[in-house]
C-alpha cells in the first residue's frame, strides 16, 4: 500500500512514493535534472508554461513507477504541493490561454499598491490579513488591463496546484488555503474576497469551486492514466502550496510551532490560532493546511530573498575551483565566531519584504586585507544569512509568537553546523533537523484524505530527527557579532 506525492516547483517537479505502513520514502524522482526555464518577456516578468509542468509530471510518474517496480494498483492516493502565488488561466476546454505568471513575477506590484491605498489599509489588513500586493489577484487584474481580448476567453483561473489537479482528474477546484495565498479570501467573513474582486472588476464566477485541503478532489481520469501510467480511479486527496506543505511535512501545524527553509531564498513559517497581520506588511498571513473557520490556523510567512543565493555566489566567485560546500564548512570551522570583524549583509537578490521592500543590495563591511582570508568570507557569508533569519524571526516575536523549537528539513543551509548553531544560539531555541521532503509530505498527507491516517500527527509520526542543535549557555560572542551586523544594517536602511 503506497502513497504518491508531487512537489511542483519553479525549478523542477519531484515525485515521491511512500510506504503507507512504515512511512518510509521508497523512491524520489526529479525532472529536469537542472532547472525549468523561466520566460522573461519584460522587466521583472517571470512566466512558465503550465503544459511543461504537466509533461514533467507525466515523465517523473512513469520513471518513478519503473524504478520502484511498484504496480499502479498499489498506489492508494495522490497529494500535490506546488509553487505558490502563480496564475493559470484556462478556457472552457481546459486549455491554458497564456503562460502562467509565477510567484517571482513583479509586474503587478503597482496594481496591488494602488488597491491597498484605495480600498484602505485597515480593510485589507483586517479582511485579507495582507496588502493585495503582487499576489495572484493583482496579476489577474494586470491581464484584464493589458490583455483584454484574452481575458474575455477565461473560463476559470487557477493556482499551479489547481492546474495539475485538473489535468489529473478533469475537475477544476481550489482550496481556502489556495485562495488565501492569491488574496482571494476574506478571513473576516470566511468567503471569497468580493470587495477586492469588485475593486478589480473581476467576476467571482472565474474562481474554481472549493474543496477541503484533505479529501477527495477527484479521481485519475482515463486521459491522465494513459499519460502518467497511474491507475484510472486513483483518488487525488491533498493539495497545498509549497510552504504550508513543507511546514506540515515537518510537523508544524499547531499554534507557536515554526518551520524554516534555507534554500536560494529563506523562509520562516509560524502558526497562530488567531487572525494576525503585520501593520508594516513585512510578513504574509495565509490559511494553513488545517485551517477551518471554527478552528483557525494561520501561517505567518516571512521570506528572505537574499539567503542561499549569496552563499552560492561566494562559492562561485571566491572559492577555488572544485571547492565543495563540505570543503567550505571545514575551512569555516577554523575561523572564530564573528569572522574577525568581517561582516556581510546578504540582501542582494532584489527587494526584501521584511525590509519594507527596500532593495539594499549586498554589503561587505570591515574587510581587512592583511587579516581576512577566503575562510573569513565563507563564515561571514553564512553568519550574515543566519543573522537575517534572526532579524526576521524577531518580527514574528514582536507579533507575539513565542519560539521554543525551530523545525527544518535536512537540506541546504541547515546542513551547515555553523549556520544552524548560529541561529540556535541567537534565538535561544532548539533546532530539529528532520528527514523529509515536500513530495513525501504531500504523499503522506494524501493518506489522510482516503482514511489511511486519521490525523496529520499520525501521518507524519514516522518522521525521523537526524540532528538537534541546542543553544549554548554562553552565546556572548554570537550576540556581539549579531549586534555589529545589526548596526551595519540600520545604517544602510536609514
Amino acid at each position: 500500500m503506497y502513497l504518491l506525492g508531487y512537489d511542483i516547483g519553479s525549478s523542477s517537479v519531484k515525485a515521491a512514493l511512500v510506504d503507507a505502513n512504515t512511512g518510509k520514502t521508497i523512491k524520489v524522482v526529479q525532472r529536469p535534472k537542472l532547472e525549468m526555464d523561466i520566460i522573461s518577456r519584460g522587466t521583472g516578468w517571470a512566466e512558465q508554461y503550465p503544459e511543461v509542468w504537466w509533461e514533467n509530471i507525466c515523465r517523473v510518474t512513469r520513471r518513478l513507477l519503473k524504478k520502484s517496480k511498484i504496480a499502479p494498483e498499489e498506489i492508494q492516493s495522490v497529494g500535490i504541493a506546488y509553487q505558490m502565488h502563480g496564475l493559470v488561466l484556462v478556457d472552457e476546454d481546459q486549455i491554458p490561454l497564456r503562460p502562467s505568471i509565477i510567484w517571482c513575477d513583479s509586474r503587478a506590484v503597482e496594481i496591488g499598491n494602488e488597491a491597498f491605498e484605495l480600498i484602505g489599509k485597515e480593510k485589507c489588513l483586517t479582511h485579507l490579513l495582507n496588502a493585495p500586493g503582487n499576489f495572484t489577484a493583482s496579476k489577474l487584474k494586470w491581464v484584464k488591463d493589458n490583455e483584454p481580448e484574452l481575458y474575455e476567453k477565461i473560463y476559470k483561473i487557477m493556482l499551479p496546484g489547481d492546474f495539475i489537479a485538473m489535468k489529473l482528474t478533469g475537475n477544476i477546484t481550489t482550496t481556502i488555503s489556495g485562495l488565501s495565498e492569491g488574496m482571494f479570501w476574506d478571513f473576516k467573513n470566511e468567503q471569497p474576497a468580493d470587495f477586492l474582486l469588485a475593486h478589480y472588476g473581476i467576476d467571482q464566477t472565474l474562481l474554481p469551486d472549493l474543496v477541503d485541503t484533505f479529501g477527495v478532489h477527484g479521481k485519475i481520469n482515463k486521459l491522465a492514466a494513459e499519460a502518467t501510467g497511474l491507475k484510472e480511479g486513483t483518488p487525488v486527496t491533498f493539495r497545498a502550496g509549497d510552504q504550508p506543505n513543507n511546514a506540515m511535512s515537518l510537523g508544524v501545524f499547531a499554534p507557536g510551532e515554526i518551520a524554516a527553509t534555507g534554500g536560494t531564498s529563506g523562509v520562516v513559517y509560524g502558526i497562530t490560532d488567531k487572525p494576525q497581520f503585520d501593520p508594516q506588511t513585512r510578513i504574509n498571513s495565509f490559511a494553513h493546511v488545517n485551517h477551518t473557520p471554527e478552528t483557525p490556523r494561520l501561517g505567518l510567512l516571512l521570506c528572505i530573498n537574499g539567503a542561499g543565493i549569496q552563499y552560492s555566489w561566494l562559492k562561485k566567485q571566491i572559492a577555488l575551483p572544485n571547492t565543495s560546500y563540505e570543503d567550505m564548512e571545514r575551512i569555516i570551522s577554523t575561523i572564530p565566531v564573528g569572522s574577525d570583524g568581517l561582516r556581510i549583509i546578504p540582501f542582494g537578490n532584489g527587494a526584501e519584504r521584511m525590509l519594507e521592500n527596500q532593495s539594499t543590495g549586498a554589503h561587505f563591511s570591515n574587510v581587512q586585507f592583511n587579516r581576512h582570508l577566503r575562510g573569513h568570507f565563507y563564515r561571514a557569508g553564512l553568519e550574515g544569512i543566519a543573522f537575517s533569519f534572526v532579524y526576521g524571526v524577531q518580527i514574528l516575536k514582536d507579533l507575539g509568537m513565542k519560539i521554543q523549537v525551530l523545525k527544518v528539513g535536512n537540506d541546504n543551509l541547515f546542513q551547515s553546523k555553523v549556520f544552524a548553531t548560529t541561529v540556535s544560539n541567537l534565538l535561544g531555541c532548539d533546532i530539529e533537523v528532520i528527514e523529509t521532503t515536500g513530495a513525501a509530505g504531500a504523499a503522506k498527507a494524501s493518506g489522510i484524505g482516503v482514511g489511511i491516517y486519521k490525523t496529520i500527527e499520525e501521518a507524519i509520526s514516522t518522521n525521523t530527527t537526524v540532528e538537534t542543535y541546542h543553544p549554548e549557555t554562553d552565546n556572548g560572542s554570537y550576540e556581539r557579532a549579531y549586534q555589529r551586523w545589526y548596526h551595519d544594517l540600520q545604517k544602510i536602511l536609514h
